[in-house]
């Protein structure tokens, strides 16, 4: 039976992955409190235990091999989850209990944060613990309890629960509106129009449910993250297609307006994803609480 390879010590490890997010020793050194020549050190053994270079010189700076690449990709998410497992250990041994919570970028910032502190009131037994996530991803190898997703309930080996449906309305500044004489609908021909990358038949979909001409549709400034093209749209800087649960606050301060009364219509809604094989008690409370945040008149 061929003989299993001695693992590395924990320091040596984060090192390393300190070292290879940084692309630099010195500043690997500056986040652990440790000199340049440990992380030097712990590297070298790191390379000498595994039997592979990590690390090439180039000039006064560091890069990582290939094998390199490689090894610090499978550490970031191993690390990240033995730090999660000894948060679940810490909370069970104060009675309590992690929720792991993986959301949408701004749906995660401007619809749940501000409705957070009514969930952590009725349940301060339970600490979450949130990630970022866009894509569907296997919830159980990343040990996530729960995840919010966008787009059709097509999630492999999750239970999708419907949430809402997406109601898009297409909104602007105050002063963009007086600017470009925008009135109605069709005047959004004319204008600048905001785009997010990952939606770029947005508009057209929008103008033919409006039935109004879209051969300039697409004409403005593009946008990977609805939080960014939010922020210019109150500058002013275009017409903007936005989900209304997004800019309620904008919507009610008047710092933006609805140019068109009716949204255009989705095919994709959001879901709550989580497990197949049953949920935990703290995950099916915070599910349950979830639901009761969207008013029934949105509910899918």
């Amino acid at each position: 039976m061929a003989k299993t390879p001695p693992l590395p010590s924990l320091p040596v490890l984060r090192s390393f992955e300190a070292a290879a997010r940084h692309q630099s020793f010195t500043m690997a050194a500056e986040e652990l409190g440790l000199t340049q020549g440990a992380i030097s050190r712990q590297v070298r053994e790191l390379e000498e235990l595994i039997g592979a270079r990590l690390f090439a010189r180039v000039g006064r700076s560091v890069q990582l091999t290939p094998a390199g690449r490689g090894f610090a990709r499978d550490l970031g998410g191993d690390l990240a989850r033995l730090r999660q497992s000894v948060s679940r250990a810490v909370a069970a041994g104060d009675g309590g209990s992690i929720l792991s919570v993986a959301v949408l970028p701004t749906f995660g910032s401007r619809w749940l944060m501000p409705r957070l502190p009514d969930f952590c009131a009725r349940h301060p037994d339970i600490q979450l613990s949130f990630s970022s996530r866009g894509e569907p991803f296997d919830l159980q190898e990343a040990r996530c309890d729960v995840a919010i997703h966008f787009g059709r309930a097509d999630w492999p080996g999750a239970q999708l629960t419907p949430l809402c449906p997406e109601n898009l309305r297409a909104v602007a500044a105050p002063a963009f509106i007086e600017r470009h004489g925008i009135r109605q609908p069709a005047d959004l021909c004319q204008a600048p129009l905001l785009q997010l990358s990952s939606r770029p038949d947005a508009w057209a979909g929008f103008f033919a449910a409006q039935a109004q001409d879209a051969t300039r549709a697409g004409a403005g400034m593009l946008f990977d993250q609805f939080s960014l093209m939010i922020s210019a749209a109150l500058q002013g800087l275009g017409a903007a297609l936005l989900p209304v649960y997004l800019i309620e606050d904008e919507l009610s301060q008047g710092s933006l307006c609805a140019v068109a009364a009716v949204g255009s219509p989705q095919e994709a809604s959001y879901h709550i994803a989580t497990p197949l094989g049953g949920t935990s008690r703290e995950a099916a409370s915070f599910v349950s609480w979830l639901r009761r945040q969207v008013p029934r008149r949105r509910a899918a």
